[in-house]
């Protein structure tokens, strides 16, 4: 009887430790954050429970997000913004800059189009919001075009894909890795990709509710994060390894978009703070944000909630 009685007592404790224990909610992309940290082996002694949920794009993220469905996720400057803007409670807590070769407008291998400009009057398949609406915009900017210059239909990458392979659509509007697969596979060509025209910024963001009663959590999280990605940054060859088990593609496609990309932690500073509202600005002379509801970099950008800054170089 005392045996049970002590077994009793040791379970209920522990279910009055599991009840106590703080789950850290994070959602995640294709694998990303997940694949890379689980690579990187900085997974080991949590002082937290850690739960994924995946997405295929940031936006479905965001919505959870918003929700109260996850606590942080992985998210491009493009997505962030419109969330922002459309007043889902979300800051950046941690900022990361890369190359923008995997940022890019596609056609079909065979396709006529060379140029921005020769897409005058065509149309590009997209998400709505998300980076590869981004570059489209830069891109046309850039030509000297308007933001209607173009026709956008709003397709998710899987319909894109199939849209543009049979022509319905002149050209796709699309990041990694979907641009990787779709060049190694040479079903399609890049005709602008996003370096020069935006600034290549990606965050760990979080939801307010989040940054106010996880924090700690949320910056041991960063912090692990961070040394991820220079662990990957020394030589992408394992990340990428990883990455094709649990997503299911060639490991070709991820070693060359990890290996062009150069995914380096930078301080939410003045120069990402600009950069950010650079892209909020866009947004709004394109009329996509109207300028009453368009939000403040500095804002949103919670530069006071540094959780990697020991480990950024």
């Amino acid at each position: 009887m005392r045996a049970l009685i002590t077994l009793l007592a040791v379970l209920a404790f522990a279910g009055i430790a599991r009840a106590d224990e703080t789950v850290l909610r994070v959602g995640d992309q294709r694998g990303n954050a997940r694949a890379l940290m689980e690579a990187a082996g900085v997974l080991a002694d949590l002082p937290y429970r850690l739960e994924w949920s995946e997405f295929p794009a940031a936006a479905p993220l965001l919505e959870a997000l918003n929700a109260g469905a996850i606590d942080a996720g992985g998210v491009g400057d493009a997505p962030f913004t419109f969330a922002a803007a459309a007043g889902v409670p979300v800051k950046a807590f941690v900022a990361f800059r890369n190359k923008q070769d995997g940022l890019a407008i596609l056609v079909a291998k065979d396709s006529p189009f060379k140029t921005v400009a020769d897409l005058k009057g065509k149309s590009i398949a997209t998400n709505r919001g998300s980076i590869g609406h981004q570059v489209v915009l830069a891109a046309l900017e850039e030509a000297g075009l308007p933001a209607n210059a173009v026709t956008l239909r709003f397709l998710p990458p899987a319909d894109a894909k199939i849209a543009l392979a049979g022509g319905s659509v002149d050209a796709w509007a699309t990041w990694e890795p979907y641009t990787s697969t779709a060049e190694l596979a040479g079903l399609a060509r890049v005709v602008r990709d996003g370096n020069g025209i935006t600034p290549g910024l990606s965050f760990a963001v979080a939801s307010d509710a989040a940054l106010k009663t996880k924090r700690a959590q949320l910056a041991d999280f960063g912090r692990r994060l961070v040394s991820a990605r220079e662990w990957a940054l020394k030589d992408p060859a394992p990340y990428a390894a990883v990455w094709s088990k649990l997503i299911g593609l060639p490991e070709a496609v991820p070693l060359r978009w990890f290996s062009r990309a150069e995914y380096r932690a930078v301080p939410i500073d003045d120069a990402v703070i600009a950069d950010e509202q650079l892209n909020i600005d866009l947004y709004v002379r394109s009329g996509l944000i109207p300028a009453a509801r368009a939000p403040r970099a500095d804002i949103i950008l919670d530069r006071s909630f540094e959780p990697a800054a020991i480990a950024v170089r």
